[in-house]
């Protein structure tokens, strides 16, 4: 199986430099041993930002890159990445005032508590609001004395007498991000195609070994250049392929999301965004109708399972009591769990929250002039960035210039979309009028524009609903088709976000298995284990209560 390019790995980054070569009309096979952004991609705390925090580390380079792509994304990527405020509850007024500023200055990383007071905060959010420059799609910082805390935010602890609210970015569904750069990728250049559950297992003189983990069947992907895009994985991938290497130093995040309305009328639409007497920077948001709490920075080792612990959701339970003493989280609110291993490099001695989002690349040639990129690090925020670094590697490396530029490309269902709220109404109207109105504003929500097609598939056949006006069998026959879906986790927790709001029950899994069927060839034996292996997931890996658990 010749081509230009292979890359390992179909996390947001390699989406990314999957779609930006195949822009350039370079040929590229993406192969994922899973689903497309089924690792840490999918594990991300759904934010785009520009990397307050990393101020006071001195990064400079990282936030004024993350505040631009953030930037870039409210006008490539609307159907999904849309305006966030964000309040970060103070206690007092000086802590860290002098502290910060010299870590700043001497990029030293100190560990241990560290307190931010409302004035070091104030002059932390002034800087960073001057990066966003010509280019500010966001509001500046507002701050809110005690009168304005109680009006604002009446739950919050009276401790908390100061309140800075600045704006970043939410992404709904980043899994979809990253489909859809494989999308366009592969509409781009016909030469391109991405392959999901195919495992790179080891090298031969020829090339790469790669597996298809459902057939069982092996190929060998003759490139002139490897790229490893495995995140977290990267060194097991490496020692797979004959290269082993120690680059990576990832930590755990979990995540909890609690159907709790009155923590989520209590954050006011806001994502709470603190500091924990720990000193990990943490996170109370509200996301799809449900409360999502997060994060944790824990040191983890990407041969085994990542899970979020019992430990981690006292942890979580603790640190809203923190901010709403009065609204209680219970365990039996919490709807899904989920946890994964940021792709940090490796730092010895660096304290695990201390550890650089930033990100480089290792690059080495064979004997025979084929070249190896070990992409190292970086975060979700600055994926096409990273994309546009490492295509430019390989047009050097090939004698070729680049064709196309990526910063204001539109991502799938962003391409021509409508920017008011009433030419988003007239859009709906004109394309998806014969749809209900839940029905159409659920598609139009989960694809942009891409909806029309998707209508298109529907009326093309029998569609009986799946999970109210929430997905439908039409639809999943879509994902199938058009967006490489192969196992019903895909749909439930990947193609919409039923998994993450608690939305699934055993019924809904059935329906969805059924849907897929025909397509794929399951027959029932087949059936059953897709079922019974969703079910599986969700509640062992995540946690979930199914619908017909709660009776």
């Amino acid at each position: 199986m010749p081509t230009q390019v292979l890359v390992v790995g179909g996390g947001i980054n390699g989406a990314s430099v999957f779609r930006d070569l195949s822009l350039q009309g370079v040929d590229v096979i993406l192969v994922e041993r899973g689903d497309i952004s089924a690792g840490a991609s999918a594990a991300s705390s759904h934010m785009v930002h520009g990397g307050l925090r990393y101020l006071e580390n001195g990064e400079m380079r990282l936030v004024q890159e993350s505040v631009r792509e953030r930037n870039s994304l409210l006008y490539t990527a609307p159907h999904q990445v849309a305006p966030l405020p964000t309040t970060i509850p103070l206690r007092r007024a000086w802590p860290g005032l002098l502290s910060a500023p010299l870590r700043v200055i001497t990029h030293r990383r100190g560990r241990g508590r560290r307190e931010r007071g409302a004035l070091l905060a104030k002059l932390g959010l002034t800087l960073y609001d001057s990066y966003s420059g010509s280019g500010r799609r966001m509001p500046r910082h507002e701050f809110a004395g005690p009168a304005a805390v109680r009006e604002r935010f009446p739950n919050m602890d009276p401790g908390i007498r100061y309140a800075a609210t600045y704006f970043d970015a939410s992404v709904g569904q980043p899994e979809r991000i990253a489909l859809e750069l494989v999308l366009d990728g592969a509409e781009a250049n016909p030469g391109s195609a991405a392959y999901t559950y195919t495992e790179a297992v080891g090298a031969s003189p020829d090339g790469v070994r790669v597996r298809d983990l459902i057939t069982g069947e092996e190929a060998v992907v003759q490139a002139e250049v490897v790229i490893n895009a495995s995140g977290p994985w990267t060194d097991l991938t490496n020692a797979a392929l004959g290269t082993p290497s120690a680059f990576m130093g990832g930590t755990q995040g979990s995540h909890i999301v609690v159907d709790n309305p009155a923590l989520l009328d209590a954050t006011g639409g806001h994502e709470i965004f603190f500091e924990h007497a720990d000193g990990r920077i943490v996170l109370i948001y509200p996301l799809h109708g449900r409360v999502m709490i997060g994060t944790t920075d824990t040191p983890a080792d990407p041969r085994g399972p990542v899970r979020c612990s019992e430990d981690d959701v006292d942890y979580f339970i603790d640190l809203v009591g923190h901010v709403f003493p009065d609204i209680p989280v219970e365990r039996d609110q919490i709807v899904y769990r989920f946890a994964g291993i940021r792709p940090l490099p490796r730092t010895d001695g660096a304290a695990p929250g201390e550890l650089s989002r930033d990100y480089r690349l290792e690059q080495r040639q064979d004997s025979a002039g084929r070249l190896r990129i070990d992409i190292v690090g970086g975060k979700w925020t600055t994926f096409r960035a990273l994309g546009e670094r490492v295509t430019d590697v390989v047009l050097e490396h090939r004698g070729e210039v680049r064709r196309r530029h990526t910063l204001h490309e539109p991502i799938g269902g962003g391409k021509r979309y409508p920017r008011t709220g009433d030419d988003r109404e007239a859009w709906m109207s004109e394309r998806l009028g014969d749809l209900a109105d839940g029905r159409r504003r659920v598609l139009f929500a989960r694809y942009g524009t891409r909806a029309e097609d998707v209508a298109a598939h529907l009326r093309a056949g029998h569609d009986t609903p799946i999970a109210g006006d929430r997905l439908s069998v039409r639809e999943v026959d879509f994902m199938v088709r058009h967006e490489h879906a192969l196992r019903v986790t895909d749909v439930v927790q990947r193609r919409t976000a039923l998994a993450f709001a608690g939305a699934v029950s055993r019924g809904v899994i059935e329906q969805v298995a059924g849907a897929m069927a025909g397509t794929l060839g399951w027959d029932d034996a087949r059936v059953d284990e897709e079922i019974d292996a969703c079910v599986a997931t969700l509640i062992d890996q995540h946690g979930a209560r199914l619908a017909q658990d709660c009776a």
